[in-house]
């Protein structure tokens, strides 16, 4: 391997590592709320939430991972989220600057900010709820929980992730 290769390869691991502790601090803060989470939940837009998760509300609550400026100034398409949650957060490790998140184009009066690293997190902004209609919720909350449902029946047998779903009853 070629040594340009080695460190992209390198960085790339180092920012997948931050992600999931990210993440984890993240999921820990929402479980002490109540608020239960889905890792990498795909959406019917194509785009895969970082997190998707449910209050005791019945709000459903997106948390958009990034762990560097590059990620975080290159995604032009995270308002595609927007439409698919009441709830819609940032969430970023301690260390990166969280100033471009109060410019415009990051709609600060739409998006709450957690950051948080491996072990907790920490709110510094709360999203304001933007309110889906209630036909949206109920689609979405039934898509996220089969998906979790699939994912704990596929742990407990693994053989069932091989297996094409069938029509139903």
């Amino acid at each position: 391997m070629a040594p340009l290769e080695s460190s992209a390869l390198t960085a790339a691991l180092a920012e997948d590592r931050s992600a999931r502790a990210v993440a984890r601090g993240i999921g820990r803060l929402m479980a002490r709320n109540g608020v239960w989470c889905l890792p990498e939940m795909p959406l019917r837009s194509g785009r895969r939430a970082d997190l998707m998760g449910l209050d005791a509300k019945g709000r459903v609550i997106i948390v958009e991972i990034k762990v560097s400026r590059a990620d975080l100034l290159g995604d032009g398409k995270w308002t595609d989220y927007l439409e698919f949650c009441d709830l819609f957060y940032w969430g970023l490790p301690p260390a990166l600057d969280r100033a471009p998140l109060e410019g415009e184009a990051f709609l600060p009066a739409c998006c709450g900010v957690i950051v948080a690293d491996g072990y907790d997190a920490e709110i510094v902004r709360p999203a304001p709820s933007r309110p889906l209609a209630a036909a949206r919720r109920k689609v979405e909350t039934e898509r996220l929980a089969r998906a979790a449902l699939r994912r704990l029946t596929v742990a407990g047998d693994p053989q069932l992730s091989v297996m094409e779903p069938g029509e139903g009853w």
